[in-house]
């Protein structure tokens, strides 16, 4: 099965960075490429773009995560760290989307499953998670969701 677009270019990424000398978006990429081959072989599959884009997003998530646990402690330099982290990887998520965007997704997943109290939620999420992951926090989907359903 030929490797992904996605994946191709994150390799690619990796060689710019090693022939520009860059240490830290070289040290990135390798963790984005570790995770990637980590699914492949716990897995036993050939990821797509959307089963990395996946990856990534939950990468992010825990660097965002980790973001906060830092700044709480007073460690701004690692905190800064892990921003650098997710700048780099954010290069390869595709484009956030916009406020109005994930409102027109919500309404259109709330009126297609006919969703009208917060036990609809679930299917409200099913439908949306598929649309937005990697483009949008979770967290604030979710939240979001919640707002339309209650």
């Amino acid at each position: 099965m030929p490797e992904s677009p996605l994946k191709t270019q994150i390799s690619e990424a990796m060689k710019e960075a090693m022939r520009a000398k860059d240490k830290e978006r070289l040290g990135t990429i390798r963790l984005v490429l570790a995770e990637i081959k980590k699914v492949e072989v716990d897995e036993r599959i050939d990821p797509d773009d959307a089963r990395i884009t996946s990856i990534m997003d939950k990468m992010v998530k825990q660097r965002r995560d980790s973001i906060k646990q830092f700044t709480d402690g007073g460690r701004e330099e690692l905190a800064a760290k892990e921003q650098a982290e997710i700048d780099v990887s954010q290069e390869f998520l595709p484009q956030p989307l916009t406020a109005e965007e994930l409102d027109s997704i919500i309404a259109e997943a709330v009126a297609s499953t006919g969703a009208s109290s917060m036990q609809d939620m679930g299917k409200v999420m099913g439908i949306v998670k598929a649309q937005v992951v990697g483009k949008a926090d979770m967290g604030k989907v979710s939240a979001l969701v919640k707002s339309k359903l209650s």
